[in-house]
């Protein structure tokens, strides 16, 4: 669903350039110095990049998940680092206030988000929770007016710089599974509230990812998210389940950047007196690229207006994040292997993106779990 044609064409003519001119000649920058500039977020968020899925009442673009997924291909066709600066904030850090936060949390917080004021983090995995999200321990006990916090959550995006903590936590420790289980709003500064030294990573650079820990953190009563206690496991899919298909876009933009850097190269790269591209094992790979990343660029518009119709699309969000993840892992290793040995050289770029990409086929499920939704739902609609 795209609200109105001409308008969005020009918002997206406009993002391309700004990734461009902007973001992809500071590349190499973010990635040196482990950030991204405090002068390029601020560029980001006058450019509106936070407040992409927010709603346009409380100051963000309200944009459908059609709209969403276009965008997010075009932003991420840059390091992953600025995608990963604004992600959370237009997906997972945001998504559980807009989806069922009260109208006043959402007054509270969401015009912050939307301008970028505030960074949001998704903190729900944990060391012993990670595939099994219902399996978490971090409890929150109930305490007059305020609910008592305690707990570890691991691998959380932009929570050493996040001022604001979406945190899923066991309220009823009597129920097992997702039945016990609340979502909070906890804010940066809140007593008991720490977050731990960025995380070393592979890949990513500029993108901090640490722990957080809870130790009796005290968060006010008026800030479980609808008010309403077990419900946190439900938002949290709802949350998933369109940044799911989110993402998918998210590993689609670098798959296409990544494309382009090898078709630059094979086109001017000459051995044995011709260019790398006239000969056919390379023109072979060039079109494995180009096909899955057209098939999973097709796949993913048409979950996103399944999604704006109000369908569901729960086994089709998987579809989206599996299939994706890995087109990009695969396309990530054809380039490197057309760049031959250039490929393994940091100068060259194409290296770093091959690190970058890894993690999709890890967070916000793995490959191996999608498989196992995927599959589970599958047989589900053939016992009908």
């Amino acid at each position: 669903m795209i609200r109105d044609p001409g308008a969005f064409d020009a918002f997206l003519h406009s993002l391309r350039r700004f990734v461009r001119e902007r973001l992809i000649p500071q590349e190499a920058e973010v990635a040196a110095r482990d950030e991204v500039p405090p002068a390029l977020v601020d560029a980001m968020a006058a450019q509106g990049l936070f407040g992409y899925s927010i709603p346009e009442a409380y100051g963000g673009a309200g944009m459908s998940t059609e709209e969403l997924v276009l965008a997010a291909i075009e932003l991420s066709q840059c390091s992953v680092a600025f995608r990963a600066r604004v992600g959370t904030n237009t997906g997972i850090g945001s998504e559980a206030l807009v989806a069922d936060g009260t109208p006043e949390q959402k007054q509270r917080y969401l015009p912050r988000l939307a301008r970028g004021e505030l960074t949001g983090a998704f903190a729900l995995t944990e060391p012993e929770a990670g595939s099994d999200a219902t399996a978490l321990a971090t409890s929150a006990r109930r305490e007059g007016d305020h609910y008592v916090l305690n707990g570890t959550k691991c691998f959380i995006t932009n929570a050493p710089i996040a001022g604001l903590f979406t945190v899923m936590a066991r309220t009823d420790p009597q129920q097992a599974g997702a039945a016990g289980i609340s979502a909070f709003i906890v804010e940066r500064g809140t007593p008991g509230l720490t977050t731990g030294a960025p995380y070393q990573k592979m890949g990513q650079a500029g993108s901090p990812v640490s722990e957080v820990h809870f130790q009796d953190c005290r968060v006010p009563a008026a800030n479980l998210i609808g008010g309403v206690e077990g419900q946190g496991f439900r938002t949290a899919m709802k949350v998933l389940n369109k940044q799911r298909i989110h993402l998918a876009a998210l590993c689609t933009g670098p798959a296409i950047r990544m494309l382009d850097e090898a078709l630059r190269f094979v086109s001017g790269r000459k051995q044995f007196g011709q260019p790398l591209a006239d000969f056919q094992l390379v023109q072979a790979m060039i079109a494995d690229c180009q096909t899955e990343i057209h098939a999973a660029r097709a796949l993913i518009l048409e979950t996103a207006r399944q999604r704006d119709r109000g369908e569901d699309v729960t086994m089709q969000a998987s579809i989206c994040k599996y299939f994706a993840s890995e087109m990009c892992g695969r396309v990530a290793d054809r380039c490197v292997q057309m760049f031959g040995g250039y490929g393994y050289i940091a100068d060259f770029g194409i290296e770093r993106f091959y690190r970058d990409v890894r993690l999709f086929r890890l967070y916000e499920g793995t490959s191996q779990i999608h498989q196992l939704n995927i599959a589970r739902r599958t047989l589900a609609q053939a016992a009908r």
